[in-house]
């Protein structure tokens, strides 16, 4: 379901407040371009400078505009795990068919604070991929953190960027070859 090119969309401002006009071009643009999928508020979509009904607004529009023609693979995360079960509740309700969930960033938890954060999410029910991008939230997910995650149900795949072309051989060692590794 997730593969090809799944671009992560900005969050069109007009005037300080979001161009939800645009946003719906956007989603069109990139489908008739041939896109496999659209990640909204995800950090290129600057999710942290949004409130937490902007960030529900810009999923519903682009899950409403796409309208089941491609997946949505809604940005949830955050260092704050409550605020992260609430972000993929709110997107699992918008219809959304995966969310993104970053490392938490600043906090710097232990792989075992990793397992908690990712597996409080995990029982939204809604699938979730992993994000691992050390440069940014200043902490790594081993592979054998996330081949333990991946254990369960929902815990579907990763967006690997750590610049680490080795990774992807251990993950698929440690998480199986059904993880999705974008």
């Amino acid at each position: 379901m997730f593969e090809g090119s799944l671009p992560a969309l900005v969050t069109p401002m007009k005037r300080g407040e979001i161009d939800f006009n645009v946003i719906q071009d956007l989603v069109e643009w990139h489908i008739s371009q041939g896109s496999n999928g659209l990640v909204p508020v995800g950090t290129t979509g600057e999710s942290p400078t949004l409130s937490h009904d902007e960030h529900n607004k810009v999923v519903e529009c682009v899950v409403k505009t796409a309208a089941g023609r491609i997946p949505i693979i809604a940005g949830a995360g955050s260092n704050n795990t409550a605020e992260t079960v609430q972000l993929v509740e709110h997107a699992k309700l918008a219809g959304a068919d995966a969310a993104l969930v970053v490392t938490p960033y600043y906090n710097k938890p232990t792989q075992h604070g990793m397992i908690q954060h990712f597996s409080a999410a995990e029982k939204c029910g809604l699938p979730i991929i992993i994000y691992n991008i050390p440069p940014r939230s200043v902490v790594d997910m081993t592979p054998e953190t996330m081949g333990d995650l991946a254990k369960l149900p929902n815990i579907i795949g990763v967006k690997d960027a750590t610049g680490d072309v080795a990774r992807v051989s251990l993950q698929r060692i440690s998480c199986g070859t059904d993880f999705i590794q974008l």
